[in-house]
Protein backbone atom coordinates (compact mmCIF):
# COMPACT_ATOMS: atom_id res chain seq x y z
CA UNK A 1 0.00 0.00 0.00
CA UNK A 2 1.26 3.36 -0.99
CA UNK A 3 0.88 6.20 1.48
CA UNK A 4 0.54 9.63 -0.02
CA UNK A 5 2.45 12.51 1.45
CA UNK A 6 0.66 15.69 2.42
CA UNK A 7 2.18 17.64 -0.46
CA UNK A 8 0.96 14.98 -2.91
CA UNK A 9 -2.56 15.39 -1.54
CA UNK A 10 -2.41 19.15 -2.08
CA UNK A 11 -1.92 18.58 -5.80
CA UNK A 12 -5.13 16.54 -6.16
CA UNK A 13 -8.49 18.06 -7.02
CA UNK A 14 -11.41 17.89 -4.62
CA UNK A 15 -13.12 15.15 -6.64
CA UNK A 16 -9.91 13.10 -6.66
CA UNK A 17 -9.64 13.55 -2.90
CA UNK A 18 -13.19 12.38 -2.28
CA UNK A 19 -12.66 9.39 -4.58
CA UNK A 20 -9.45 8.52 -2.74
CA UNK A 21 -11.22 8.94 0.60
CA UNK A 22 -13.95 6.53 -0.47
CA UNK A 23 -11.38 3.94 -1.61
CA UNK A 24 -9.38 4.23 1.62
CA UNK A 25 -12.50 3.87 3.77
CA UNK A 26 -13.44 0.72 1.86
CA UNK A 27 -9.95 -0.68 2.37
CA UNK A 28 -10.12 0.06 6.12
CA UNK A 29 -13.47 -1.71 6.26
CA UNK A 30 -12.08 -4.72 4.39
CA UNK A 31 -9.06 -4.73 6.69
CA UNK A 32 -11.35 -5.01 9.73
CA UNK A 33 -13.12 -8.01 8.22
CA UNK A 34 -9.81 -9.63 7.33
CA UNK A 35 -8.54 -9.13 10.90
CA UNK A 36 -11.46 -11.07 12.33
CA UNK A 37 -10.85 -13.86 9.83
CA UNK A 38 -7.12 -13.93 10.69
CA UNK A 39 -6.15 -13.20 7.08
CA UNK A 40 -3.96 -10.20 7.90
CA UNK A 41 -0.33 -10.63 8.86
CA UNK A 42 0.71 -6.98 9.26
CA UNK A 43 -1.39 -5.21 11.88
CA UNK A 44 0.29 -1.85 11.25
CA UNK A 45 -1.41 -1.60 7.86
CA UNK A 46 -4.68 -0.76 9.60
CA UNK A 47 -3.17 2.16 11.48
CA UNK A 48 -1.49 3.41 8.32
CA UNK A 49 -4.77 3.28 6.40
CA UNK A 50 -6.59 5.21 9.14
CA UNK A 51 -3.84 7.84 9.12
CA UNK A 52 -4.19 8.18 5.36
CA UNK A 53 -7.94 8.72 5.76
CA UNK A 54 -7.20 11.41 8.36
CA UNK A 55 -4.73 13.13 6.01
CA UNK A 56 -7.29 13.21 3.21
CA UNK A 57 -10.01 14.54 5.52
CA UNK A 58 -7.65 17.23 6.80
CA UNK A 59 -6.91 18.39 3.27
CA UNK A 60 -10.61 18.43 2.35
CA UNK A 61 -11.44 20.42 5.50
CA UNK A 62 -8.65 22.91 4.76
CA UNK A 63 -10.13 23.55 1.33
CA UNK A 64 -13.63 24.06 2.72
CA UNK A 65 -12.32 26.54 5.29
CA UNK A 66 -10.76 28.75 2.58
Amino acid sequence: MHMKKTNELKKLSLTELTKSLHEKRLSVRQFRFDITGSKVKNIKDGANMRKEVARILTEINKRHAN
